[in-house]
């Protein structure tokens, strides 16, 4: 069990999970216990690790495929009594869980693929009890600008530049980007705390750089350092938010 929840905490995961499991020991209830629900939480890369520090968490996700590999790697991590599979759509949330039931609430990678962001968010939010967090992952529209010049496409990335422009997201673009999570935060009620930006220099650092001994290690550890620091932090593939419903 602990060598399967390891590998996942290896690389840009390794910075995910710390701030996972400090948001979770934040919202622990006097007895200890913790709820967590897994939005689109798939296969199990956070439930299962987190059901092994004793939460009980709840994973809601439309493909039966991977809430059977979910309950598969639960059950081969020892943790199948803490971990509560939903076959269900994130947009109709609200028919499958209960408001406000939830200590720490995950929306990973989720607000990217549906089509009503908005109504989708306030259905999330709506699951994060008085005092409890949730946990926004999303990807940047402005890393991919950074990443096109890099690749020697100045013109698609100044296509991209000027996508910031549009009418929504990071900058004012129709992509999710973090300032559109804020934003949706605030509509919500919710207080963001923390931002990081994760992976901020792992897609920028070419492949045969990483055959070096110790590169990875030092790639990792660089990344982490430079999480929390703008402006280094503003050009991340993802960025990742913690916002506390006030209780």
């Amino acid at each position: 069990m602990q060598l399967e929840v390891g590998r996942e905490r290896t690389g840009r995961m390794a910075l995910l999970a710390r701030l996972l499991d400090e948001a979770l020991e934040s919202v622990r209830r006097p007895d200890g216990s913790a709820h967590v629900l897994d939005c689109g939480g798939g296969s199990g890369t956070y439930a299962v690790p987190l059901a092994a520090q004793d939460a009980d968490v709840t994973v809601v996700d439309i493909s039966a495929d991977a809430l059977a590999t979910l309950t598969r790697r639960a059950a081969e991590a020892g943790v199948a009594d803490r971990v509560r599979p939903i076959a269900g759509d994130v947009e109709a949330l609200a028919g499958l869980v209960p408001p406000a039931g939830f200590d720490l609430v995950l929306a990973h990678g989720i607000l990217e693929v549906v089509d009503a962001v908005e109504a989708t968010f306030a259905a999330i939010a709506a699951t994060v009890r008085p005092g409890g967090v949730l946990s926004v992952l999303v990807g940047n529209p402005v890393a991919s600008v950074v990443a096109r010049a890099l690749a020697g496409e100045p013109a698609a990335a100044l296509e991209d530049l000027r996508a910031l422009d549009g009418a929504d997201g990071a900058g004012g673009s129709s992509a999710v980007g973090p300032e559109t999570v804020e934003r949706l935060c605030a509509g919500a009620g919710l207080r963001v705390e923390a931002r990081h930006g994760i992976g901020v220099f792992s897609d920028l650092v070419p492949g045969s750089a990483l055959d070096a001994p110790g590169a990875r290690d030092a790639l990792a550890a660089l990344d982490a350092e430079a999480a929390g620091r703008a402006p280094f932090a503003d050009i991340a593939g993802r960025v990742h938010l913690l916002a506390r419903r006030p209780g």
